[in-house]
């Protein structure tokens, strides 16, 4: 292994790093982390190491749960809160290596749970979890009170053995409190950059669990999506992801958005990896309805399906419409065809969904609707004794604290939402009927249909973005808009890079299409391999 030459943020500090009660100096220590100087990191044992690569080495004797834990412990201290800094972790959990210990034990005793027996999993920081770790979705607000139990993935993550390790920073409230947002920033975490090119965006909403598992901090990280929020970071940071059929996994203990659209989901180095993950996580949850309809749809192990030669036969259509966005990535996709045809797929070109151009306005106002109701029940259920209890509470805690809460860009979203009314709302009916109608029936089933579909294919998105604090955001394209308004399963996987900065294709098909893309995607990934780790550079290599 290479000795690299990481990047030094001069103010980023552990201590506050890791610490529930952010926000002193937050703006000082933002803007010192775009300014960097070199220094070296030690190399990491487990670099792209693989979750079955970590299941033998514990068979094998060379190393247990713990000290594969340590491990990544230590990488976390010199990457994350030293070195470059990426600041993608922002809380450790104080029980990681007693959980570990535990693991360990259980496995002398002959009892090994499963494929995540042992392995550290980070998870994002909207995601409840009952123990001595905070919950905030990097909100200030939701600081101070741990909640009361975990969420039902956290729950089916720990009956899996899996090693939680901390929580991921994020788009603060999942990237929906403002339309000039810096994807990767929260009032409690701070910045979370790109480890690929450190002035770049990591993208959101699930930024730190995506720069985290790229920069190899964990096996692999839980992110979540409303509309992009695991596909994008996916691709931003070289990764897979996978965003899956809404209702295949819980929702319950997640900060919401939109009871339509959300969906946790697995974020990891490998397409297997992303299986075994995702395989852990389902189940039917009495406190979320929506998991009924995975009933008898629901995969038992996704790793059954990871077959090299799954695209020979396989019709695959090209959605030409996410084209033209960005010529080099054209150029990586095309090429991509190309790979997907010799490997004996059909490919139909074009595929494009007419009906997709026609979901912008209606999904805002749903989302809105959707996000006054699902957060004051989510808040009513959490009880802080100190903190808010409804979105309205939120906004008043949000102007009183402006200063650390919104030093860069304001909560317009959060007030338009206020002023919607309940879910019985003749005009958010009518825009959720419209939505369903043009990304189901009219839009991916009916393409899906007439072609005879496994699967659309589409790039990503565009490589990743200069992070502006001022300006906010500037990324444009994507492809995720109407798999997320469906509600239907959409894998990223690499296809190369631009610069230096990853790109991601996407696959994505119909409802609890999930076997059949994690096959196809599998197969992609092995004829091509374009997974490469960071490099932790200032910037991006223009020359090249």
């Amino acid at each position: 292994m290479k000795r690299r030459t990481f990047l030094r943020a001069g103010l980023a500090s552990t201590a506050l790093s890791l610490s529930p009660g952010l926000g002193a100096h937050r703006e000082e220590r933002d803007k010192a982390a775009l300014s960097a100087t070199e220094t070296p990191v030690k190399p990491f044992e487990f670099e792209e190491t693989t979750i079955a690569d970590l299941q033998e080495a514990m068979r094998a004797g060379r190393h247990t749960s713990r000290t594969i834990t340590e491990a990544y412990l230590e990488r976390i201290r010199e990457v994350d809160k030293e070195g470059p800094a990426l600041n993608s972790v922002i809380e450790l959990n104080p029980d990681a290596l007693a959980i570990a210990e535990n693991l360990d034990n259980e496995r002398k005793a002959g009892r090994v749970r499963g494929p995540l027996h042992g392995i550290p999993i980070l998870i994002k920081d909207n995601i409840n979890t009952g123990d001595r770790m905070q919950t905030t979705g990097g909100s200030l607000a939701l600081v101070g009170q741990p909640a009361s139990r975990d969420a039902y993935i956290v729950e089916k993550l720990r009956e899996s053995g899996a090693v939680i390790l901390g929580k991921t920073n994020l788009s603060e409230w999942a990237n929906i409190r403002s339309n000039h947002s810096t994807s990767g920033w929260s009032g409690r975490g701070g910045l979370t950059h790109n480890p690929y090119a450190l002035d770049r965006n990591p993208s959101g909403s699930s930024s730190g669990s995506g720069a985290a598992t790229s920069a190899n901090l964990c096996a692999a990280a839980i992110g979540t999506e409303t509309d992009g929020s695991i596909v994008s970071p996916a691709s931003a940071n070289g990764l897979v992801g996978i965003k899956p059929t809404v209702g295949l996994l819980s929702r319950s203990g997640i900060i919401p958005i939109s009871h339509t659209q959300d969906t946790p989901g697995p974020m990891a180095r490998t397409v297997a990896d992303a299986a075994a993950l995702l395989s852990a996580l389902t189940g039917i949850d009495p406190r979320d309805a929506a998991t009924n309809g995975s009933r008898g749809k629901a995969v038992p192990d996704y790793t059954a399906f990871l077959k090299a030669d799954s695209l020979r036969g396989a019709r695959i259509g090209v959605a030409r419409k996410y084209f033209g966005r960005h010529e080099r990535v054209d150029k990586l996709v095309g090429d991509a065809i190309d790979v997907i045809k010799r490997a004996g797929a059909t490919v139909i070109d074009p595929a494009d969904v007419p009906t997709s151009s026609e979901l912008g306005a209606a999904e805002i106002l749903v989302l809105l609707f959707e996000l006054k109701a699902g957060l004051n029940n989510y808040l009513a259920e959490r009880a802080l004794k100190d903190g808010p209890r409804t979105l309205a509470d939120v906004i008043k805690f949000n102007e009183a604290n402006r200063r650390t809460e919104m030093p860069y860009f304001g909560q317009e979203l959060f007030l338009q939402a206020q002023e919607k009314g309940p879910l019985t709302t003749k005009t958010y009916l009518d825009a959720l009927a419209k939505n369903h109608k043009l990304a189901r029936e009219q839009g991916i089933d009916a393409v899906a249909t007439k072609f005879k579909l496994d699967a659309f294919i589409a790039p990503s998105r565009i490589p990743a973005w200069l992070t502006d604090l001022i300006n906010g955001d500037s990324s444009s394209g994507g492809c995720s808009t109407l798999p997320a308004v469906a509600g239907y399963p959409h894998i990223t996987l690499p296809v190369g890079d631009v610069h230096g900065l990853p790109v991601g294709i996407s696959f994505f098909g119909v409802a609890y299409s999930e076997p059949r893309l994690i096959a196809l995607a599998y197969a992609f990934e092995q004829a091509t391999k374009f997974r490469r780790p960071p490099g932790f550079l200032p910037s991006a290599k223009l020359d090249t």
